[in-house]
């Protein structure tokens, strides 16, 4: 099996290589459409603005010149991405139960192939689909030289209340001071050894990459990302994700697949 160090043509960092991890073994069944013509599918299949939800995400993705490669972790026995293999990113049935058993298996997956301890991996959700590669460049710029790594997140627009329910039903029990609030949202920058470690550690109560290294005492930093980097989890998300891609051009998303390292192979990745 060709050795990935060898055959990622991404420019290296003195800091160790930058990986892409995608979870995608999720369902998400709040998210699906009232009337889908394929309740079944997980959410991110679902068509977005013409393609897959998934492939906008990995459209961003692949305008990251300095990835060596995404991994996807899809569930066992899911082939749905069996058709749009990409010179950028690749897919493997090492998804687990949980985000985080996904998340263990993709960077387990991702050593195997030879990336390092060292290595810095971005996590991405999959229903993020508004995610730009301007926006994970940036995640990058940030957190490439910082010492623990970091995090995309919206600061706390609306005021933000503490509720109490009794027998008159749901009522505001306080207002909470907003003004060191954030709203987490990925890519979720760190080292792929301490991660890895981190995860294991936490096991699957971890919501998210950042959760489980606050655990062992590290404070990631937060990197601005914006309001529309929203992850798609209810049914009206779509249609507003759809506005969002079609005002970009996102119906051609698979155009944006050009170039040496973003052409699709119909044939398999060039990785393997």
């Amino acid at each position: 099996m060709t050795d990935l160090l060898a055959a990622a043509n991404a420019p290296g960092s003195p800091q160790g290589r930058f990986w892409g991890l995608i979870p995608c073994a999720g369902v998400g069944a709040r998210a699906i459409p009232p009337g889908a013509p394929t309740p079944d599918l997980p959410k991110q299949y679902h068509p977005v603005a013409g393609q897959p939800l998934v492939l906008h995400t990995l459209a961003a993705f692949a305008g990251v010149q300095r990835l060596a490669g995404t991994l996807v972790a899809v569930a066992p026995n899911d082939h749905f991405l069996d058709s749009y293999r990409s010179a950028a990113w690749w897919h493997l049935p090492c998804g687990g139960a949980t985000r985080a058993e996904t998340v263990i298996g993709g960077l387990k997956a991702l050593l195997a192939r030879g990336a390092a301890q060292h290595d810095w991996v971005l996590v991405h959700d999959a229903a993020r689909c508004l995610v730009t590669t301007a926006q994970i460049d940036h995640l990058i710029d940030e957190c490439e030289r910082d010492s623990v790594g970091g995090l995309l997140a919206h600061k706390l627009p609306d005021t933000l209340k503490t509720a109490v329910t009794g027998a008159n039903g749901v009522r505001v029990a306080a207002t909470v001071d907003r003004s060191d609030k954030w709203l987490a949202q990925t890519p979720q920058m760190f080292r792929l050894g301490v991660l890895l470690d981190a995860l294991v550690r936490m096991g699957a109560v971890a919501t998210d990459e950042a959760s489980a290294m606050e655990a062992l005492g590290h404070r990631p930093k937060l990197v601005p990302g914006g309001a529309q980097n929203f992850k798609v989890t209810y049914p009206d998300d779509f249609a507003l994700a759809e506005a969002v891609l079609t005002q970009r051009g996102g119906s051609a998303t698979l155009e944006r697949f050009k170039g040496k390292r973003d052409a699709v192979h119909p044939t398999g990745n060039p990785f393997f």
